[in-house]
């Protein structure tokens, strides 16, 4: 799977990503945002896994963040069982030397996107720990909307904190569309020319 989303790319893993995957992820800016089964430090051992995993997973709902052809990052969704089948939890993480570069941003409007269109989905939603309002914004620029906060939901680095539950539902996304188009017809394009 490949997704241009415009300064990035969404992709399949590749085995070859396995030393940039563990440059980024050996980092205690990164393990603090995430749940405690992404490891700290993160060694080789632990990408070799993390490739292997994703890369047998069917359907494939992990991708790398691809930057001039090398991972800086991940992104992917998580359908949910039995009542929830119709709900998935989305994550993402990009490598701190691409931090504030609109990488997060792209990459999750394109996964989102991608989810929707790939997937029986009605819901994506994600939680954030109460100290991330980076990844906040993020959702939000994607449209996600914060629904609640969770008190004392989350135990990371031996604190107890609230998380931040935000989501994204298909009419939002399918009406924000329509918008998109309807917006585009009141405005028509000029003509593509030969010289």
């Amino acid at each position: 799977m490949r997704l241009d989303a415009g300064i990035c790319t969404v992709r399949s893993w590749r085995t070859s990503d396995l030393g940039s995957l563990v440059n980024h992820a050996n980092n205690r800016n990164i393990w603090i945002n995430l749940r405690d089964s992404f490891p700290y430090p993160y060694t080789r051992a632990d990408g070799e896994r993390w490739i292997k995993y994703a890369k047998r997973q069917i359907p494939e709902t992990n991708f790398a963040i691809s930057v001039g052809g090398r991972a800086a990052g991940a992104v992917g969704f998580h359908p949910q069982p039995d009542v929830h089948r119709r709900s998935a939890e989305i994550g993402y993480w990009v490598g701190e030397p691409f931090w504030g570069r609109g990488i997060a941003t792209a990459a999750l409007r394109a996964i989102t996107n991608y989810a929707f269109e790939n997937h029986d989905l009605c819901r994506i939603y994600a939680t954030v720990f109460e100290w991330n309002t980076a990844s906040m914004r993020v959702l939000e620029k994607c449209g996600y909307v914060r629904e609640a906060v969770l008190q004392q939901s989350i135990v990371k680095d031996g604190r107890v904190i609230d998380s931040v539950l935000y989501a994204i539902v298909r009419k939002e996304v399918a009406g924000r569309e329509s918008q998109v188009a309807s917006q585009d017809s009141d405005f028509p394009q000029p003509e593509a020319r030969g010289s």
